[in-house]
Protein backbone atom coordinates (compact mmCIF):
# COMPACT_ATOMS: atom_id res chain seq x y z
CA UNK A 1 0.00 0.00 0.00
CA UNK A 2 1.28 3.49 -0.80
CA UNK A 3 0.92 6.85 0.90
CA UNK A 4 0.66 10.28 -0.72
CA UNK A 5 1.83 13.55 0.79
CA UNK A 6 1.87 17.15 -0.34
CA UNK A 7 4.89 19.07 0.95
CA UNK A 8 5.27 22.85 0.80
CA UNK A 9 8.70 23.69 -0.62
CA UNK A 10 10.43 27.07 -0.89
CA UNK A 11 13.23 27.89 -3.29
CA UNK A 12 11.77 26.53 -6.53
CA UNK A 13 11.75 29.27 -9.15
CA UNK A 14 11.40 27.53 -12.51
CA UNK A 15 10.85 24.31 -14.41
CA UNK A 16 14.51 23.44 -13.96
CA UNK A 17 13.99 23.49 -10.19
CA UNK A 18 11.02 21.17 -10.61
CA UNK A 19 13.16 18.77 -12.66
CA UNK A 20 15.93 18.84 -10.05
CA UNK A 21 13.47 17.97 -7.30
CA UNK A 22 11.67 15.33 -9.37
CA UNK A 23 15.00 13.64 -10.14
CA UNK A 24 16.26 13.78 -6.55
CA UNK A 25 13.08 12.32 -5.08
CA UNK A 26 12.62 9.71 -7.81
CA UNK A 27 16.06 8.32 -6.90
CA UNK A 28 14.82 7.29 -3.44
CA UNK A 29 13.91 3.61 -3.20
CA UNK A 30 10.21 3.37 -2.46
CA UNK A 31 9.18 6.64 -4.13
CA UNK A 32 6.56 5.73 -6.71
CA UNK A 33 5.59 9.13 -8.15
CA UNK A 34 6.69 12.75 -7.83
CA UNK A 35 5.11 15.96 -9.10
CA UNK A 36 6.83 19.22 -8.21
CA UNK A 37 5.26 22.60 -8.99
CA UNK A 38 7.23 25.82 -8.59
CA UNK A 39 4.04 27.82 -9.21
CA UNK A 40 2.20 26.13 -6.35
CA UNK A 41 5.41 25.92 -4.26
CA UNK A 42 4.83 22.29 -3.40
CA UNK A 43 5.71 18.75 -4.31
CA UNK A 44 3.36 15.79 -4.26
CA UNK A 45 4.98 12.46 -3.50
CA UNK A 46 3.55 8.95 -3.57
CA UNK A 47 5.70 6.44 -1.71
CA UNK A 48 5.80 2.99 -0.17
CA UNK A 49 6.07 3.47 3.62
CA UNK A 50 7.69 0.04 3.95
CA UNK A 51 10.70 1.30 1.94
CA UNK A 52 11.03 5.01 2.80
CA UNK A 53 9.51 7.65 5.05
CA UNK A 54 8.70 11.34 5.17
CA UNK A 55 11.99 12.19 6.95
CA UNK A 56 14.05 10.68 4.12
CA UNK A 57 11.97 12.54 1.53
CA UNK A 58 12.37 15.86 3.38
CA UNK A 59 16.14 15.24 3.73
CA UNK A 60 16.39 14.70 -0.04
CA UNK A 61 14.52 17.97 -0.66
CA UNK A 62 17.04 19.80 1.55
CA UNK A 63 19.98 18.02 -0.10
CA UNK A 64 18.67 19.22 -3.47
CA UNK A 65 18.91 22.82 -2.23
CA UNK A 66 15.31 23.55 -1.30
CA UNK A 67 13.55 24.15 2.02
CA UNK A 68 10.58 22.32 3.46
CA UNK A 69 8.02 24.73 4.92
Amino acid sequence: MSESVSINVSGMKCGGCENTLNTALSAIEGVLAVKASHQEKKVEVEFDPAKTDLDEIEDAIADAGFSVE
